[in-house]
């Protein structure tokens, strides 16, 4: 990578990167509150030891969710990253995901973080891909099979009293399918250029690149299309332990990530409130939020994530709370890492580029 791509990406991590999504949650966070208000609602929550507990516990599920990603990046490079360095370069990714938009996330700048911990550019990429098609392969499977588990009718449902006549006007099944079809696809083409044709997908680089604003990188590209090629190859030849284990990090990523609204509904409203019945329910309506979500236009889905958490998932909260356990839910699974990314990158910038340069 050139310093003119170096210095590209710098600026599109710089802390202050945190000050939009911030606001545009709070924002429409606020509005909500002050629409959905009502004086008694909130004599619904209680919280005791019991409930630090479950409270604590929700962000144990979010710590449980990174150490399965940072465990899969060292399986997938082969435990070339001390677990300080694959902390640093989840923590860098996650902050570049919550700062950009969805559909953009921080897949275009995990490379750079990954080459800069030591491991060569094709290798970064390829490594990339990888857990691009591992995240994307949980969603492909997960969705049909809670589809089938739960039901269209109790899955996409919008409330205890919000019901459609007819698939087509339910808004969030809707935009679930746009998003779980561009999964699919996006899966199909990763598949395709990692398993059965690397070197098409190297032409393929190459003939992006002969676009005249990119195409002064087009000898940096077709070196990352010859190491992706080579990459590719090993990772084709892997055994199935080792597959077993990179999607075993990723399904014990997720899947502690979505028992997290579980967890606080149970913090503020006792245990007995879902009943066992529904918790696969709610479970699977995360599942499915989360793909919705790939089709936000706002950094890290601020302001849209919080009102389909609202929407989607007011059956299972007491009216008037709505707003505020997805604020809730949005402190314990993204604010974190905005700060907490805000934090790690002036550490990281200077330990991999001021010293370079004493």
């Amino acid at each position: 990578m050139t310093t003119d791509d170096s210095g590209k990406i710098l600026k599109s991590i710089r802390p202050t990167k945190i000050v939009l999504p911030i606001l545009i949650g709070l924002g429409v966070s606020g509005f909500m509150l002050y629409r959905e208000y009502k004086p008694d609602s909130f004599s619904l929550l209680s919280f005791s030891i019991q409930s630090l507990f479950w409270l604590i516990l929700s962000f144990g599920m979010m710590a449980t969710r990174d150490l399965g990603y940072i465990i899969r990046i060292r399986v997938l490079t082969q435990n070339k990253l001390s677990w300080k360095k694959a902390f640093n370069i989840i923590m860098l990714w996650e902050f570049t995901s919550a700062v950009t938009p969805s559909a953009v996330g921080g897949t275009s700048v995990a490379i750079f973080f990954i080459n800069r911990e030591g491991i060569s550019v094709g290798r970064s990429a390829a490594v990339v891909l990888v857990t691009s098609f591992l995240d994307e392969l949980y969603f492909i499977i997960m969705f049909p099979v809670l589809l089938l588990l739960i039901g269209s009718a109790d899955l996409f449902s919008l409330g205890a009293n919000n019901t459609v006549e007819h698939w087509y006007q339910n808004q969030f099944l809707i935009i679930a399918i746009a998003g779980y079809s561009l999964k699919f696809l996006y899966t199909m083409v990763i598949s395709y250029g990692i398993f059965i044709n690397p070197r098409g997908l190297k032409w393929l680089l190459l003939w992006i690149f002969k676009l005249s604003i990119i195409r002064r990188w087009r000898p940096q590209a077709n070196e990352t299309g010859s190491e992706l090629v080579q990459a590719s190859r090993e990772f084709k030849s892997w055994s199935f332990t080792n597959w077993l284990k990179a999607f075993g990090a990723t399904f014990f990523s997720w899947t502690a990530r979505y028992w997290v609204v579980n967890t606080l509904i149970i913090t503020f409203f006792g245990i007995k409130w879902l009943g066992w019945d529904n918790h696969l329910l709610v479970f699977g309506k995360q599942l499915v939020m989360w793909i919705m979500m790939l089709v936000s236009p706002t950094p890290g889905g601020s302001g849209f994530a919080e009102y389909v958490f609202k929407e989607f998932l007011g059956a299972f909260i007491p009216a008037g709370t709505g707003v505020a356990m997805a604020l809730l839910w949005r402190i314990v699974s993204y604010y974190p890492y905005l700060f907490i990314g805000a934090f790690v990158i002036p550490k990281w910038v200077k330990t991999h580029f001021i010293k370079v340069k004493m």
